[in-house]
């Protein structure tokens, strides 16, 4: 069985369609939304995914790439380059593979291989196994390792072996000036690298576009690694960004070092727990060392999971003047916008196709609070 390949010369007739869903799925706003224009921005059309996972599949003696058509885990697609994959990842895919299969040590249990690439040419190769990793292991991925270029993680049941780096570097160019950031295996980064650059720079253009009002202050929920956070800064007199995930607490921390930001406050709080300490219904350990009456915010941008944004937070965004909301699910976000508009007017609604020939669409939205 063959995988249906994409088909980069269909892919403006794929986005004008995704984008005439996305209009008409926001009609439902009524003049809301009625007289705010839909700003599209297109994906470059093939290699534009910065991180790639594939089963391995074994076949007698054979390993291979393989993917499963919706539903069926038993029938393996073979896959021997994936042009949705940056250049990088389709460039290492063989040799990598070739590199595993010329040794049993390597190739033995072997279920997954997960790439992790950047626009700067590093890239993480993760080996995932059904079984330990002894001395034999190290050395021969340490070897390959060292033949390729790249950076190794082994990992199996209670193991992680890191051969080289943990992470790469990736380098983001918003509005004249580069950003740098670190990017750990497993952590959540944006995989299409040219489109959160202008996600990026839609968010700032907006600021500068619209101004701060009174309030020089950003809150920033689900701040990630500081993808949003860094560039902002500067826009602002002071942020504080908030995080759950540790591992990206810890990148953000990095990436503000690496990039000379000193404005900025990143506290690990969930949106919830924020919410709570913003209304002070209870204190919080994490927060002991953070003047929040020394903030004094008038924008917020948040950027949640597929779930949307819980009734309490966005009880506290509607308290803004200023929102900036991006979001991986039109349907959550659409049903946001259905309080928001109760507060709120809307002033941009875009498309990021971050997610080309699939129905998956990326959108932003700018909410200005009504006097």
């Amino acid at each position: 069985m063959a995988i249906e390949p994409i088909q980069p010369q269909q892919y403006q007739v794929l986005l004008d369609a995704k984008s005439l869903h996305i209009r008409s799925h926001f009609d439902q706003l009524g003049d809301f939304s009625a007289d705010v224009a839909l700003e599209v921005f297109p994906s470059r059309p093939d290699h534009y995914r910065m991180r790639a996972e594939f089963r391995m599949w074994h076949e007698g003696d054979d390993l291979f790439y393989a993917m499963f058509p919706p539903g069926n885990k038993y029938q393996p697609i073979r896959i021997d380059s994936f042009i949705q994959a940056s250049e990088r990842i389709n460039a290492l895919m063989l040799p990598l593979l070739e590199g595993i299969k010329a040794s049993s040590v390597l190739s033995k249990k072997l279920f997954q291989i997960d790439f992790l690439s950047s626009q700067r040419g590093e890239i993480l190769v993760s080996l995932l196994y059904h079984k330990q990793l002894g001395d034999d292991w190290l050395l021969l991925a340490d070897t390959l390792r060292i033949e390729l270029g790249i950076n190794i993680i082994g990992r199996a049941r209670k193991q992680k072996h890191v051969l080289g780096m943990g992470h790469i570097m990736e380098t983001l160019q918003i509005r004249g000036r580069k950003y740098h950031y670190q990017q750990v295996e497993n952590a959540f980064t944006q995989p299409n690298a040219s489109i959160n650059e202008q996600m990026i720079t839609w968010a700032c253009d907006s600021i500068e576009r619209f101004g701060l009002g009174t309030k020089p202050d950003l809150l920033e929920l689900y701040c990630g690694n500081g993808n949003f956070t860094l560039p902002l800064a500067a826009q602002f007199g002071k942020v504080m960004a908030t995080e759950i995930a540790k591992s990206s607490v810890n990148s953000a921390h990095f990436n503000l070092t690496e990039n000379g930001i000193d404005n900025v406050t990143i506290v690990r709080l969930s949106s919830e727990e924020m919410t709570q300490a913003l209304a002070g219904v209870r204190p919080f350990r994490r927060l002991a060392q953070v003047d929040l009456s020394s903030f004094d915010f008038g924008t917020i941008l948040v950027d949640p999971p597929r779930a949307g944004l819980d009734a309490e937070t966005l009880a506290l965004v509607q308290q803004f003047d200023q929102v900036i909301y991006i979001s991986c699910n039109p349907e959550t976000l659409l049903d946001n916008l259905q309080e928001l508009k109760q507060t709120h007017d809307l002033k941009r609604l875009a498309l990021f196709d971050q997610f080309p020939y699939t129905h998956h669409a990326e959108c932003g939205v700018v909410l200005h609070k009504r006097n």
